[in-house]
């Protein structure tokens, strides 16, 4: 149906304050202002509109309330401000619209509202009308979140694509929507004992296969699941059972779709008009101005809409080399130094600092982790001290190394030993979480179960290690779904994960272990509590090459300080440190296929060394081998302590005790 009604122009949500905060990058509220919102004005409903076009000379608004009639609702200039507004009465929430825009050059494009709060299901590409009202129920889990997400909390997270964690064969292979995942979700990730879960990019995006990194909507859920609400639902329903929620976040790059932000008003508005600085060759796609303020504006106020109205724990940052790097992925001629002739892309630098200074200001009980895939320095260090200002980055050296490691047939393994120790030379340099994510089991790479050597038995015993030394080492820890059960193919988003798997012992032995290894992981302040200081962490032995083992203690501040309670170390000088060596955790690994018996390792205290964990369990496909619960220590020395234990090493297996 046609609207008869006119459109009116002396309606305006945007003051003179808003216009100064947006020009000079610090309004972080665009999404209250800009876009569609539904209004009453004068007692008549209607949706007020507001778009960011300075160099059009004719902006309409389009859609199924005017016959998608360019020429019917024209909005006006406010001022000099480059905003286009209007408010249409009988326009609510569910009606279809775009922009269409005329530049000064003649270009004319129709054109998605770039900050629409819901789109069209692709393939369709325009904006609906849509209010982000939500009722929240978790009050509970928003006043103790910043317990929940500080350096010393346990945190273990489960990365997930939404639309391929679970599937409804029944119904065409569908995903399920954000509502019938709540319970499932729940249910699950309380039974396995992570205490987070990051959703890949929920942003919405036209090309599913991107898996939500080519994003469009900035501001909105994907509309694939469900509408906004039933996405708040989903992270309402996790928060109820203390369950934290992390959002992949990608401000590194755009799609060029013609609908999307690209020469949104017939220039490079949001990006740059260079390609050397503009157009990204990795994923044929264009990247921000970071040094034009509105930009600025804009991405921090995507952040924000995320953390403010969906109530988001945290914000992964997708990317942060490629925005750090001008010359990332390019040749030689093919990018454009800075002004001091180096290749540090100094405005990303500096939007970055200026997006965890704003995010940690209006947000300080979140987290925001970076994906940041070199050595860069002070990535997870204050903005004040010269850094980045996240709060963690992913450890992706730990993860090359590792995989690398434990790739290599057992044999050989004694020749990459310092694959397995290097990382403790830069472990405190930065807050880290240790990631097994999607990157390792898509494009080729198989799957985690699928990269161990051996025999079926020894795949899974491998995988079983790696996930214990990797609970073992210090940081957060972060896997991808599938891996906590050995799914055997590489992961594909158009099909569920392979749930039918778990009718096998051994994959369900796997999944039993990665649930027991979040549980003592949670439980015991020892592998938790000091992950970001060196002081929780002490080698035993990291130089027994010649039989692939490696021995640690993992410690608390009670361990450090002798002080029952969350002492920082940082709050003591290591002379005023009193040891009290009760729950200090000590993890051994054994990265052959051999049972090593009679193994000494020196201890710090006498005392029973309770069996915490072993991998070589049989609940967890194991054979069975251990330390029948526990070895009492004996006043020999060995590795420079004054007390040993004498142990059994099942094969391809890691150990925890426990004083």
């Amino acid at each position: 149906m046609i609207a008869t009604s006119t459109i009116t122009n002396d309606i305006t949500l945007i003051t003179n304050d808003d216009l100064y905060l947006f020009n000079e990058g610090s309004h972080f509220n665009l999404y209250e202002k800009l876009g569609s919102h539904p209004i009453t004005h004068n007692g008549v409903a209607g949706t007020y509109f507001a778009v960011w076009a300075p160099n059009a000379v004719y902006v309409s608004v389009k859609g199924d309330f005017n016959g998608w009639n360019k020429d019917s609702h024209p909005l006006k200039l406010k001022e000099n401000s480059g905003i286009w507004e209007g408010f249409i009465p009988g326009i609510t929430n569910g009606n279809i619209y775009k922009y269409h825009i005329v530049g000064h050059n003649g270009y004319e494009v129709e054109k998605a509202d770039p900050l629409a709060k819901a789109y069209e299901l692709p393939p369709k590409t325009a904006s609906v009308v849509w209010d982000s009202e939500y009722t929240w129920n978790d009050s509970e889990w928003m006043a103790k979140r910043h317990q929940h997400n500080t350096l010393n909390a346990p945190i273990s997270i489960y990365e997930l694509h939404l639309g391929s964690w679970m599937r409804v064969p029944e119904d065409g292979n569908r995903s399920l929507s954000y509502r019938e995942l709540a319970p499932k979700l729940t249910e699950y990730i309380q039974k396995m004992g992570y205490t987070h879960v990051e959703l890949m990019p929920i942003t919405e995006h036209p090309f599913y296969g991107s898996w939500g990194y080519q994003t469009t909507g900035y501001f909105a859920p994907t509309s694939r699941y469900g509408t906004p609400q039933d996405c708040m639902y989903l992270v309402d329903y996790l928060h109820q059972h203390d369950i934290g929620v992390i959002l992949d976040w990608v401000p590194s790059h755009f799609p060029t779709d013609e609908h999307g932000i690209g020469y949104f008003d017939g220039t490079h508005l949001y990006e740059h008009s260079d390609p050397r600085q503009g157009y990204h060759p990795d994923w044929s796609s264009s990247i921000f101005n970071y040094g034009r303020h509105e930009v600025s504006s804009f991405l921090i106020s995507s952040a924000f809409f995320w953390l403010d109205k969906c109530h988001i724990d945290g914000l992964r940052v997708d990317a942060v080399a490629s925005m750090l790097y001008l010359d990332y992925s390019r040749k030689h001629g093919e990018w454009i130094p800075n002004h001091h002739g180096g290749n540090e892309n100094l405005e990303a630098i500096a939007f970055l600092r200026r997006f965890n200074q704003a995010v940690y200001h209006r947000f300080p009980d979140v987290m925001t982790i970076a994906e940041e895939s070199t050595s860069w320095s002070m990535v997870s260090r204050p903005t004040y001290l010269g850094g980045l200002g996240f709060g963690f980055k992913w450890d992706m050296g730990w993860m090359h190394d590792s995989l690398n490691y434990l790739s290599e047939d057992p044999i050989h393994r004694r020749y990459h030993h310092n694959n397995l120790t290097f990382r403790m030379m830069y472990a405190y340099n930065e807050n880290f979480v240790m990631p097994l994510s999607h990157d390792e089991v898509v494009h080729g790479k198989g799957s985690l179960i699928d990269k161990m050597p051996g025999d079926y038995w020894q795949k899974f015993a491998n995988l079983r290690s790696l996930f214990g030394y990797m609970y073992a080492q210090a940081g957060k820890k972060l896997l991808f779904m599938g891996g906590e059960f050995a799914q055997w193919r590489e992961w594909n988003h158009d099909t569920s994960l392979d749930w039918h798997l778990l009718e096998n012992p051994q994959h369900s032995g796997l999944q039993k272990w990665v649930a027991d290894l979040n549980r003592v992981y949670a439980q015991e302040l020892a592998l938790h509590e000091l992950d970001c200081h060196p002081a929780g962490f002490e080698w035993i032995d990291c130089n027994d090459s010649q039989n692939s083992v490696i021995s640690l203690l993992r410690k608390s501040s009670i361990q450090v300080s002798g002080v029952k309670g969350e002492v920082s170390p940082t709050q003591l000088e290591p002379q005023q440190w009193n040891p009290n060596p009760v729950g200090t955790v000590l993890v051994v690994c054994n990265f052959t296929p051999l049972p090593r018996y009679n193994y000494r390792i020196g201890v710090p205290a006498s005392g029973n060394w309770q069996e915490l964990l072993n991998s070589d369990a049989t609940e967890y496909g194991g054979s069975g081998l251990g330390n029948l619960g526990g070895v009492q220590a004996d006043e020999i020395a060995c590795h420079g302590r004054p007390y040993s234990i004498n142990i059994t090493l099942p094969p391809l297996a890691v150990v925890f005790f426990k004083l």
